[in-house]
């Protein structure tokens, strides 16, 4: 069992934020260590005793930090008596081995770590399927180890000529299998999902996904505006499966609210497809609210993540979004008012404290207006000199089948009043 499973004694653990001039990042160092030791405080029983960021002028392709760094690190380690250190960036298996080696610790990387919290996260049948399924991915690199049981090979009686199986080829061989496996419970439970969304598509009532960066306060909000009791701690990715629930809005009208897995920067790609389960509702959205945390040094820059993110999983351009400034309560007085007036001169824009209430009351009644225009059926046709105006509708995410015949597209929309309006005026 790895340290930082025991329930004894809290595993006793050491970040750092390796800082390589040579990398493109939004961030500056001292918040991107701030969120890893935020990340690490995520995990059950971590008692983190120390954290730096690490200049790096280049990558040490051996043990990643040069070997003056490293010696000194050893000596802290040992003082502070250290099991487990995270390094918040990749790792490879060969500098993961010889740092594990030379410092007498356990050690997991960015990756790794967010695994471990999505591991324990995790609550309904496919998200505890997708985190083993990402995890087994992730474990199938680190199959490098100094330990001589890994390098014996075995089978192989000799008499066909080629070498046996190492181990690590019995142990990728196992991996994959497993993952085969895996991949075959998710088809099962995906198209359970499916037929639960296809019945959930017959109820009339619009979808509102609330997205954001991970503790941004999607889950405050969630509580606020449903009476639901949904974790909500000041702890990252405290959300890692969709939670649906019905809303009566001010006008009188139902809608469907989902709280969805907070975002997070460099979140490894394997990660963001072991999770799109949770991002389905976003995908099906009539209307996305963009959670902020308004306080944070860059929210801004976490803004753009999220928008990264969004784009990569073909969220649609036509879906409506507001953008909800969370947590005035951390904000102060003048600064509050600055951002009352930033948000007056700004289309769908709503400053709010999840926690206390303020600004939820307007935010909902902005829901209302935006789910009170009736929408109409309509089949235009269109000639192929009308590009744009096809472009058009797809852009207003209106367009619910095309054909294409011989002179151009017959195309049939969903739009309001205005959206037409608008159509005829291009």
């Amino acid at each position: 069992m790895d340290a930082y499973e025991t329930a004894e004694a809290p595993t006793r653990a050491y970040v750092l934020h390796p800082d390589l001039k040579s990398a493109k990042t939004r961030r500056m160092p001292e918040h991107g260590l701030a969120e890893a030791v935020s990340l690490a405080h995520a995990m059950p029983n971590m008692d983190v005793l120390g954290a730096e960021v690490v200049r790096l002028p280049r990558v040490h392709p051996g043990m990643l930090f040069g070997s003056g760094k490293v010696e000194e690190l050893k000596t802290r380690f040992a003082a502070l008596e250290i099991d487990l250190v995270l390094v918040d960036g990749p790792v490879s298996p060969v500098q993961q081995r010889n740092l594990e080696k030379e410092w007498g610790v356990k050690l997991l990387d960015r990756t790794g770590l967010i695994l471990e919290i999505f591991a324990d996260r995790a609550r309904t049948r496919e998200g505890v399927l997708q985190v083993e399924l990402a995890a087994l991915s992730y474990q199938r690199t680190r199959l490098v180890r100094a330990w001589t049981h890994l390098e014996r090979q075995r089978g192989g009686f000799g008499f066909v000529g080629g070498p046996g199986e190492t181990q690590i080829e019995a142990d990728r061989r196992a991996i994959d299998d497993q993952v085969i496996r895996l991949k075959r419970q998710l088809d099962r439970v995906v198209k359970t999902r499916e037929l639960h969304r296809a019945s959930r598509r017959k109820v009339p009532f619009p979808l509102v996904a609330l997205v954001g960066y991970t503790n941004a306060g999607k889950s405050t909000l969630f509580n606020r505006m449903t009476g639901a009791d949904v974790l909500a701690k000041d702890m990252l990715f405290a959300t890692l499966d969709p939670t649906m629930r019905g809303i009566v809005l001010p006008s009188g009208r139902k809608i469907i609210a989902s709280d969805t897995v907070g975002f997070i920067s460099d979140l490894p790609t394997q990660l963001v497809a072991a999770f799109r389960a949770t991002l389905e509702e976003v995908l099906e959205a009539d209307l996305v609210l963009h959670v902020r945390d308004i306080s944070h040094p860059e929210s801004a820059e976490q803004a753009a993540d999220v928008a990264d993110i969004l784009a990569s999983l073909g969220v649609r351009a036509g879906v409506p979004m507001f953008e909800v400034w969370n947590k005035l309560d951390l904000v102060d007085a003048s600064q509050h008012e600055a951002l009352a007036v930033q948000a007056a001169n700004r289309q769908g824009v709503f400053p709010v404290s999840a926690l206390t209430g303020e600004g939820v009351e307007a935010l909902l009644e902005a829901v209302s207006v935006a789910f009170d225009e009736a929408k109409s059926e309509r089949r235009l046709e269109l000639s192929f000199a009308e590009g744009k105006r096809r472009a058009w509708l797809h852009g207003e995410g209106v367009v619910l089948a095309e054909v294409q015949g011989e002179d151009g597209w017959q195309i049939d929309v969903l739009w309001t009043a205005r959206q037409e309006k608008r159509f005829r005026e291009l």
